[in-house]
């Protein structure tokens, strides 16, 4: 009861306060970009910076969004809400034509210096070729989210060799600060952490299917099947000499299998310098239709003849433990018999 209380009066202030943010509105045009070098960090943030919050994939309501606009005024930063909060087309945030042109006015508006993607779901792909990212170019800033959004930071560091941001987004901020577990908040504050600034360091558990070593390269990655979806096109990872990192939820055994065919197939797993799996959320077996091998065996003999490292149960997807992670930022990683850690350089 208590609970329910405290939401109802977070949520009666939060929406008074969500109503004096500004909306966006713009209108988005056509562009091609060559391929880049990952090299590119945006400025980092500071108090007083702005963060547009936009919804290029999923709908989510504007109610739902006012627990992460409200701790990240807390932050120091401004807030600007983009109109596509709130709306709805079937299981989009609007229809395509308006989250493309919601998206790019948060690209382009210089006064914004990050964008947070209010959640995941599927859209981003629908758009993604639309966007004219002249001025994200000439002026970068962070793009923030997981999951679909992966279509964004693969897309960004294929073309632009920008860095992103991959981590959790408005949906998952705790309703009530004080009512969250100790961990949902160091997630949370993970992204304050990493959009200031700060070096990320982070450790994983000791698991027997690891493989020891220690690699040292650009972050890249997120979630596997998007990345499967995006083979061969405009927005493939490049893979050769990064340290890979991928998650999922709700696949099949077999469909694991099949990703990490592709990864293996499409060369993606033959020059890695080193391999981090992160949450891996398994659908069960169909009666009679039982795969026969874990998730740890099928990726172990995927990529056993290869000599990286391999660090598993890695604190990323969709789960609590999902930890703010830099794509195309050099890492290092160590996987030891005492468990692993990722270091951003």
């Amino acid at each position: 009861m208590k609970t329910q209380m405290n939401r109802k009066g977070f949520l009666g202030s939060g929406l008074a306060a969500l109503a004096a943010i500004p909306f966006s509105n713009t209108f988005a045009t056509n562009n091609i970009i060559p391929d880049l070098v990952p090299s590119i960090i945006p400025p980092y943030l500071k108090p007083g910076d702005m963060v547009g919050i936009t919804a290029p994939a999923g709908y989510i309501t504007r109610e739902d969004i006012i627990p992460a606009a409200t701790l990240m005024q807390q932050w120091g930063y401004k807030i600007r809400v983009g109109y596509t909060i709130g709306k709805r087309e079937h299981t989009f945030g609007g229809t395509d034509a308006e989250r493309l042109q919601d998206m790019q006015l948060m690209l382009d508006d210089p006064q914004i210096k990050a964008i947070m993607c209010a959640r995941g779901g599927y859209g981003a792909i629908r758009i993604v070729d639309q966007i004219n990212w002249t001025k994200f170019k000439i002026s970068p800033k962070w793009v923030i989210g997981f999951s679909d959004i992966t279509v964004l930071h693969s897309h960004i560091h294929h073309n632009f060799g920008i860095a992103t941001l991959h981590s959790k987004m408005c949906n998952s901020f705790p309703i009530v600060w004080n009512d969250a577990s100790m961990l949902q908040k160091q997630t949370i504050l993970s992204i304050q952490k990493a959009l200031s600034g700060e070096k990320l360091v982070y450790s994983a558990p000791f698991s027997n299917y690891n493989r020891e070593g220690q690699a040292k390269g650009i972050l890249v990655g997120g979630n596997l099947k998007t990345l499967e979806s995006l083979a061969a096109s405009g927005s493939d990872i490049n893979t050769d000499g990064k340290l890979l990192f991928v998650e999922d939820t709700g696949e099949y055994l077999y469909s694991i299998d099949r990703m990490f065919w592709n990864l293996k197939r499409s060369g993606k797993l033959s020059k890695l310098a080193g391999l981090i799996v992160g949450g891996l959320k398994i659908k069960q077996d169909d009666p009679g239709e039982y795969f026969g091998q874990s998730v740890y065996e099928i990726i172990n003999q995927r990529v056993k003849e290869y000599n990286y490292p391999v660090c598993f149960d890695f604190p990323v997807g969709h789960q609590i433990d999902n930890f703010a992670l830099k794509c195309g930022v050099m890492h290092e990683l160590y996987v030891r018999q005492s468990g692993s850690e990722l270091n951003e350089k």
